[in-house]
């Protein structure tokens, strides 16, 4: 079996090549770990949309994000139902309440998601399993994927314990549990009726307008055309989305109008630069130290073409043995970021295809600019 020049060269100074092999991993950890908390953010930030049954969305024009909802006039969905297509529309209350720890009395800002029992648009199952509990007085429903900081709801709750708290000034009772997620904007979520979430924020807000209108159409029906009725009918004061365009909406918020989107594109940016530099140091140390061999090579017959494919060889056989061990540590610690965050910081195959993508480029793009070394290698020259 005939072993490729490349790899020869590489192995021989077996110091040097862990060392590249090392900066390499180093690099792709760094691009993985970028771009995993890049994703994280847009898909945490729309996780909420993704749970509700809706076709078409209403919110104010000045809103932002939902961690920044400006209320409209609850009147809005109630035009829509007047629109033919239009078969139910449900309003959604969102805020924030300091909710205090149960075990510690410490405070931790938690979101307050108000819905209609009677009309569930959640589509989570144990949601749906206990609308009956939040129908009562001051219970609420705990996000149990909510960052730990809001003290052992969940524990408690499992072991059969009622679960008690403060929020708003009002005492409230944990009357089941559900899943969703923290975010970025949000460490963890509640979810109560409408009456209850009126009952909590009364004082400071007025009870006629809500957050976000849901609206259903018809089975079979195309939204968009109702879309344009409701444009043309309701005043300025709402926005008519969407589904795809209210969940991009959200997205567009964290990646254009905060820094969070920027730093991580640029962190990915930089892990790119790095492992550049790396194979770069490498490739042309490689090619200096064997120099008087290339030149032999080329008194020999050999065309520089050659030796210009053994150097890209050698960039590509870094590029793949060095992407090995940063998946898998990149893996790793995607799985302890999530249990530490409780952010949906995982791998997939779009994100190891992208960091795959860069890596050869990156080892390529320095194999281009370390074979300008090998012009010097002139046998007339060396001998």
């Amino acid at each position: 079996m005939k072993i490729p020049l490349a790899w020869l060269q590489l192995t021989h100074e077996k110091i040097r090549l862990l060392v590249a092999l090392a900066g390499i991993s180093f690099a792709n950890i760094l691009m993985f770990m970028q771009f995993g908390f890049r994703d994280a953010l847009f898909a945490s930030a729309v996780v909420l949309h993704n749970q509700l049954e809706g076709d078409i969305f209403l919110m104010s024009p000045e809103s932002n994000a939902l961690i920044a909802m400006a209320s409209f006039s609850k009147r809005r969905i109630y035009q829509a139902l007047g629109v033919q297509g239009v078969a139910s529309v449900h309003p959604l209350y969102l805020d924030f309440a300091l909710w205090k720890n149960p075990e510690t009395n410490a405070t931790r800002s938690i979101m307050v998601i108000g819905i209609n029992p009677n009309e569930n648009i959640l589509k989570i199952p144990a949601i749906e399993a206990n609308l009956d509990q939040i129908k009562l007085s001051d219970v609420v429903l705990f996000d149990e994927r909510s960052r730990p900081e809001f003290g052992p709801v969940v524990e408690w709750f499992n072991q059969g314990k009622t679960v008690t708290t403060e929020a708003v000034g009002r005492r409230l009772t944990v009357g089941g549990l559900f899943p969703l997620g923290a975010s970025f904007g949000a460490d963890g979520n509640i979810v109560t009726s409408d009456l209850n979430f009126i009952r909590m924020f009364g004082k400071t807000r007025d009870p006629s307008v809500i957050d976000v209108g849901v609206i259903k159409v018809h089975p079979g029906t195309d939204p968009q055309p109702i879309i344009n009725v409701l444009r043309e009918q309701l005043p300025n004061d709402v926005l008519v989305l969407s589904r795809q365009e209210f969940i991009d909406f959200e997205k567009s918020y964290w990646q254009e109008s905060t820094a969070i989107g920027f730093i991580f594109s640029l962190g990915a940016g930089m892990g790119f630069i790095v492992g550049m530099v790396i194979v770069y140091q490498i490739l042309y140390t490689d090619v200096s130290d064997h120099l008087p061999e290339y030149a032999t090579l080329k008194a020999m017959g050999y065309k520089s073409s050659y030796l210009l494919k053994v150097v890209f060889q050698e960039a590509i056989i870094l590029a793949v043995v060095g992407y090995i061990p940063g998946f898998l540590l990149s893996t790793t610690l995607y799985s302890v970021t999530a249990d530490a965050t409780s952010l949906p910081v995982q791998m997939d195959f779009q994100k190891a295809s992208l960091v795959f993508n860069l890596t050869m480029v990156m080892c390529i793009g320095s194999g281009v600019i370390a074979v300008r070394r090998l012009d010097a290698a002139d046998p007339a020259d060396i001998f």
